[in-house]
């Protein structure tokens, strides 16, 4: 009876320690609950992938819940500059940002850098397209180079932020047709509603921005598609690409997301393998579809090499517009 009791007891003792160690595992395995900063305003095209991957990463369980903050200011270095020193060493805070923001932190000479951030993953590529009025004179692109050429001040071009991707392509098209792209009389507006306002008053010549921005209008004959600027067309839309139209230029308004400075490499690690089962989900291909976003996945090491060859670009062409020395 005494050997019995004992035996009992070990086991019980055992079932014990492997009932103990259930909570463990399962805490080691809880999905974090993550923040992710849009250093931009609400509606943009940064607080709409910031909110996509808020949507599909709490969908597909990798998260367990995503907040997600604002803070809007100058082409977005003023959300950097808190980002850099709020997320300090934290694996749960992130930021979205792009290729705006490159230009941003050259145009304004910010001393807080994406130097200072850690990137995780190059998200998404927004092909941008060039519009203009339904009404307009311009039929072509090679009516709007024709028009550069023959007053490139006074040919009006409407978009996002200085120094971001719509005012680099703007004055990428202006250095093609042959003109200063110094002299591009470009019009910042703070949303696209208020570009496209201008245009429909024929306050300006085109309009820059991402295809999904102006996709209702030109659906509804309200604006003429004239080209995109991504390397190939998009599917499903009959709009030709700059280079098929003879002119050399191509800008991708590409998204990517950071973490903040001194993560330690196995945190980096656990947020590239997050966002990459995030990005490499159905659910993420249904997003990419219905916002009309090219799937532009780089893993961090391709992304940092790309970010550096993408910030001496924009720092030429933002030196020829005046906005940089």
């Amino acid at each position: 009876m005494m050997l019995v009791t004992r035996r009992r007891i070990t086991l019980a003792i055992g079932a014990g320690l492997l009932l103990a160690g259930v909570p463990a595992a399962a805490e080691a395995q809880t999905p974090p609950e993550l923040k992710i900063m849009a250093p931009a305003g609400a509606g943009g095209g940064w607080d709409t992938a910031a909110r996509s991957l808020q949507q599909v990463m709490t969908a597909i369980g990798v998260a367990k819940s995503v907040q997600v903050t604002n803070v809007p200011g100058a082409g977005g270095t003023v959300g950097l500059a808190q980002f850099v020193t709020k997320a300090s060493g934290k694996p749960d805070e992130l930021m979205v940002a792009g290729i705006t923001l490159v230009g941003a932190i050259i145009s304004n000479q910010s001393p807080v850098t994406l130097k200072q951030v850690t990137p995780i993953a190059r998200l998404t590529g927004d092909p941008l397209v060039i519009v203009v009025p339904a009404n307009s004179p311009i039929k072509t692109v090679a009516d709007l180079t024709a028009a550069i050429k023959k007053d490139v001040a006074g040919t009006i071009w409407a978009g996002g932020s200085a120094g971001g991707a719509d005012h680099i392509l703007a004055a990428l098209v202006t250095k093609a047709a042959g003109a200063d792209p110094g002299r591009t009389n470009y019009v910042a507006f703070s949303g696209g509603g208020e570009a496209l306002a201008a245009m429909l008053g024929r306050r300006v010549t085109a309009g820059v921005s991402g295809y999904g921005e102006f996709q209702g209008q030109i659906e509804a004959g309200a604006l003429r598609a004239l080209a995109v600027s991504s390397p190939e067309r998009l599917a499903g839309v009959n709009v030709p690409t700059l280079k098929e139209l003879g002119v050399d230029v191509e800008v991708v308004n590409w998204r990517g997301i950071f973490a903040g400075p001194n993560i330690t490499a196995e945190d980096q690690k656990k947020l590239s393998t997050l966002v990459e089962t995030t990005l490499k989900s159905p659910q993420w291909a249904e997003v990419l579809k219905a916002r009309g976003w090219s799937d532009y996945y780089a893993p961090a090491a391709e992304f940092t090499t790309f970010l550096a060859s993408e910030q001496t670009r924009v720092q030429e062409i933002l030196k020829s517009l005046g906005l940089a020395k």
